[in-house]
């Protein structure tokens, strides 16, 4: 969480060239991208691996094609600049796009030409973890010839020619697409056996890959724990059932003070005030087994009720994680500490 992009770029890139430059193939882009644990239901030797057989990083999906819209040249890898440019979009909410579009598009038409967007893309970055650092989308020790709007989707968006123009509605679409593939791409990783559900295992793996490291132990044995409970070990997860609970991770605020209000009105906070937060608060349907798995996992004291600010502090991390610009190093260090001290006190208010 704490490394520059650069680190992060060269410790899933896989290809080096021959003058040094490394570069991504879109597998080691989604692998960068989508937080994941070796799925329960695999066969894949738990302690190293055998000749022929994944490494323990490696997605259990096939790779995406989405994917490769972010190669510029079609060699079937991806460089630094276009790393940038991915993760970028991909940390864009929606509402705050829009804001920006409107900001760029001077003729009120719903649509911006390739040098607002370039505008728009750079505002973006700044306010990207990743991004923040590298403006201009080079990477810091090492020349690159193009910057990260040369690179990407910009044929895409604006035609061979640059001189097509992108329409709001298209590029919001583009956005929603991109963030159901990553969904697509976890879900199917965890879905080894191609059968369309997931094992109640594997989707609490799926709460907890963001959870902060110094409570992750602890989450971890509790998922181990439900190969013992009868109730929980035998459920399955329909990527339906999924896709919901990622839209109750968007709306995590909003949700947050929901089941606040709710376990403050009744004292705790059960099972059928969870559903009820999301569905009237949030409008999001959240199915009995996902929530059965939600409080084996969060129930701290095992009394039937949601320890409501550890399921937060552990989900949060997922949808915050590449949104907030941070800085790398020792100063990066002391922020989060700041940040961190802050967030409890904060939290000691709220929960």
């Amino acid at each position: 969480m704490q490394s520059p992009p650069e680190k992060v770029f060269d410790y899933f890139s896989s290809v080096q060239t021959s003058s040094g430059e490394v570069l991504m193939t879109p597998a080691d882009l989604m692998r960068a991208v989508v937080p994941v644990f070796p799925p329960s239901e695999s066969s894949r030797v738990r302690e190293g691996y055998l000749r022929g057989e994944r490494i323990p990083g490696d997605l259990y999906c096939p790779p995406s094609k989405f994917f490769m819209l972010f190669d510029t040249n079609n060699d079937g890898l991806i460089s630094f600049p276009e790393y940038i440019f991915f993760v970028t979009l991909l940390s864009i909410p929606e509402s705050s796009f829009e804001v920006a579009f409107k900001m760029f598009d001077l003729d009120n038409n719903g649509e911006i030409d390739q040098e607002e967007f370039r505008k728009v893309m750079a505002l973006m970055r700044s306010q990207n973890r990743q991004g923040a650092r590298h403006r201009d989308g080079k990477r810091v020790g090492l020349k690159f010839k193009d910057s990260v709007e040369e690179g990407g989707l910009m044929e895409y968006f604006f035609g061979k020619d640059g001189r097509e123009k992108l329409k709001h509605g298209r590029f919001v679409q583009f956005l929603k697409d991109l963030h159901d593939e990553i969904l697509h791409l976890e879900f199917s990783h965890y879905d080894v056996r191609s059968v369309g559900t997931i094992s109640a295992k594997d989707f609490a793996l799926s709460l907890v890959a963001s959870a902060d490291m110094g409570h992750i132990n602890k989450l971890l044995d509790r998922v181990d724990e439900i190969d013992g409970e009868p109730l929980l070990r035998d459920l399955r997860i329909s990527f339906q059932e999924f896709k919901d609970f990622a839209e109750l991770r968007k709306v995590l605020q909003s949700f947050s003070l929901a089941i606040f209000s709710y376990g403050k009105v009744n004292g705790l906070l059960t099972k059928r005030d969870f559903q009820r937060a999301a569905s009237q608060v949030c409008g999001v349907s959240i199915t009995d087994n996902v929530v059965d798995i939600i409080f084996h996992l969060f129930d701290a004291n095992r009394d039937g009720n949601l320890s409501s600010k550890e399921f937060v502090r552990a989900v949060q991390g997922r949808e915050s994680n590449e949104a907030r610009p941070r800085e790398a190093g020792v100063k990066g260090l002391m922020s989060c500490w700041s940040n961190c001290a802050a967030g409890c006190n904060s939290s000691k208010l709220l929960y």
